[in-house]
């Protein structure tokens, strides 16, 4: 008698227990499809490799390091870097935009 008790005890915890997941997921997936909650549609996370862009814009640099280290905190912060060697920053306004204390372009 006290074996079967503790089965069917087993057996009521698990299937809440997986309840509650198959909720939880449904949940998120909901929120995933529709939004972020609160009415509005959240943007899709951009997924540029910084690291790989940044090294083909400094790849001609005379200084990489530098111009690498400025490239990704620029592409960090923008979420583009722009095509190319160099120039070609109308594609990306924000990485034209930002600027150094001295009020000099920062990004290369």
């Amino acid at each position: 008698m006290v074996m079967a008790v503790y089965y069917s005890y087993r057996a009521v915890l698990a299937s809440l227990l997986i309840s509650l997941l198959v909720l939880q997921l449904a949940q998120a997936d909901n929120m995933v499809s529709s939004g972020n909650g609160n009415g509005t549609q959240s943007s899709p996370p951009n997924t540029i490799d910084c690291g790989a862009a940044c090294a083909t814009r400094c790849s001609l640099s005379s200084r990489p390091r530098l111009c690498n280290r400025a490239c990704g905190t620029c592409c960090y912060r923008c979420k583009c870097v722009p095509p190319g060697t160099s120039g070609n920053l109308e594609v990306c306004p924000c990485y034209a935009n930002m600027t150094t204390r001295d009020n000099l372009r920062k990004c290369p």
